[in-house]
């Protein structure tokens, strides 16, 4: 039994925080915090990148160490040596950046390091498995445990994550961004079992950048900005403006960009087109889907997990082959060439998930960003390297990159800044179309901000924009137009300007009424 069972009572501060501060050079990411954690309750941390929730974290889970201050369990001073020392106490994290190994089953990830052994030494792989499937059954996904988690998608990884923290028994559980990568349903089963186990006394600390959702589940709320604990308060008395407000210090309103009322020419016109689920040949995850995208205009793709946006974006782009349809570019038929021609007829993709598909993790910021234009830089097989940097400074300035330099690793960004050099990476190619697939997942709320108003800049300057997510708030407040998928078909499509919240969600099937939507076109 851990030792927070013993003497947390319910509602009451099991963890305490006093005075952490964090130095990384010239840097303080953490100055001076004072943070209490209570059994039975979540606490939900707001705040932008960079605003020292992660880095707090991290502390309080023993992956850092803090240049000053005290940590507290169960009102007795403690030091972690590590994260196993916190996992001992009963302290078990979630980390925002999936830290899975690929290559390793779903039960191997999740009993890494703490196997269950028969007699000190053989690993019981069968009590493994019951173990994961019960575990995975919790969070109502129906995996095997012997499955390559390097074959699952995005959503169900961060499942496993989740899975691998609850194995531990934890009291503490810390959860950075649990939902990133999750679909409307997986973070209702969430927020089920965060009740469930709030329920056991259980002290839950909650960060997400997803707002609304966060405002749902929180119990207390605290803000950070600029390394600093800002703003604190209870369910009952905070929203999302005093959210907001207190982030960036400006109101909900201010954030949304200035969008073009009249468009050009149909830049972007998909007929008949059919995809293949990658995953799953016999299965379609687009089924004769028609739309098209003018220049200057922004549309947005809205529905669940599996409705068939990112299997249509990447097809789109040449990741995956495109069954039957015409895709134009410009009246350019574009569906059977390749990525690379496809790229030089204008069209550009941001991925879903900017660390596998969108960077080089090894590389550095200008490295990342050049990458999709090298041939522009190249002359008789050598690249140009004064060409090079010159339109690397030119496009981390034209997106406003916060980095110490080009040379800076891309791994030292925020997420909000790696996203940024991603989108730079794009335009570089200098698209006539672009599609981003959730642009904003993982990002704060000012970051959020900035590349809405990349977007809708490009849009003024003559693109066309086709972007993915699964945010009400963004489809709503984001675009021209929203078009509801539904398992590979379109099923609405609506204005923004006269649509609600209740008719996109009862349009992509994740809310139901008697009453029909409105606001479809």
């Amino acid at each position: 039994m851990s030792p927070l069972t013993e003497t947390a009572a319910p509602g009451g501060v099991v963890m305490t925080a006093r005075g952490i501060a964090k130095v990384y050079g010239a840097t303080h990411a953490l100055k001076g915090v004072d943070f209490d954690i209570r059994a039975g309750a979540v606490t939900v941390l707001f705040g932008e990148n960079g605003a020292g929730k992660s880095t707090l974290m991290k502390i309080l889970s023993g992956v850092e160490t803090p240049t000053a201050g005290v940590l507290t369990l169960n009102g007795e001073e403690i030091v972690l040596a590590d994260t196993v020392d916190a996992s001992r106490r009963g302290i078990a994290i979630i980390h925002q950046e999936l830290s899975l190994a690929p290559n390793l089953s779903i039960k191997d990830n999740i009993f890494m390091g703490r196997e269950y052994t028969r007699a000190g030494v053989l690993v019981d792989d069968r009590a493994e498995a019951a173990k994961t499937r019960e575990l995975m059954q919790r969070l109502a996904e129906d995996l095997d445990p012997r499955t390559i988690v390097g074959d699952l998608r995005l959503g169900q990884q961060q499942i496993v994550e989740i899975a691998r923290a609850l194995a531990g028994d934890a009291r503490v559980l810390i959860m950075d961004e649990p939902t990133s990568a999750l679909s409307g349903s997986e973070v209702e089963v969430l927020f089920t079992l965060i009740r469930e186990l709030t329920a056991e006394g259980v002290a839950i600390v909650y960060i997400s950048h997803h707002l609304e959702e966060a405002l749902e589940i929180a119990d207390h709320a605290v803000v950070f900005r600029d390394g600093a604990l800002v703003a604190t308060g209870d369910r009952g008395s905070i929203d999302l403006n005093w959210v907001i407000a207190n982030m960036v210090g400006r109101a909900a309103d201010d954030l949304a960009p200035d969008l073009l009322d009249e468009f050009g020419e149909v830049a972007l016109s998909l007929r008949g087109v059919t995809i293949a689920d990658p995953s799953n040949q016999s299965r379609l995850a687009v089924d004769s889907l028609d739309l098209d995208v003018r220049e200057g205009e922004i549309v947005c793709l809205y529905g669940l997990m599996g409705a068939g946006r990112t299997e249509l974006l990447e097809a789109l782009a040449g990741r995956s082959p495109i069954q039957r349809g015409t895709v134009l570019v410009h009246g350019e038929e574009i569906a059977q060439q390749s990525v690379r021609e496809r790229i030089a007829s204008g069209l550009a993709l941001v991925p879903e998930d900017r660390q596998r598909d969108g960077l080089v993790q090894t590389m550095s910021v200008g490295e990342n960003t050049a990458l999709a234009n090298l041939l522009a830089f190249t002359r008789f097989g050598w690249i140009g390297r004064r060409a090079e940097r010159d339109a690397v400074a030119a496009s981390m300035k034209d997106v406003r990159v916060k980095a110490a330099g080009p040379a800076a690793s891309i791994t030292s960004l925020s997420g909000g800044n790696q996203q940024k050099v991603v989108i730079g990476k794009a335009l570089m190619t200098a698209p006539r179309v672009i599609l981003l697939d959730e642009p904003s997942r993982g990002i704060d709320v000012g970051a959020k901000a900035e590349i809405f108003a990349l977007m809708a800049r490009e849009a003024r300057r003559g693109l066309a924009v086709l972007f993915a997510t699964s945010e009400v708030s963004e489809a709503l407040g984001v675009s021209n137009r929203v078009v509801v998928m539904s398992k590979g078909h379109v099923v609405g499509e609506f204005d923004p300007r006269t649509t609600s919240r209740e008719d996109l969600m009862v349009a992509s099937g994740e809310a139901h009424t008697d009453e029909p939507a409105g606001g479809a076109q």
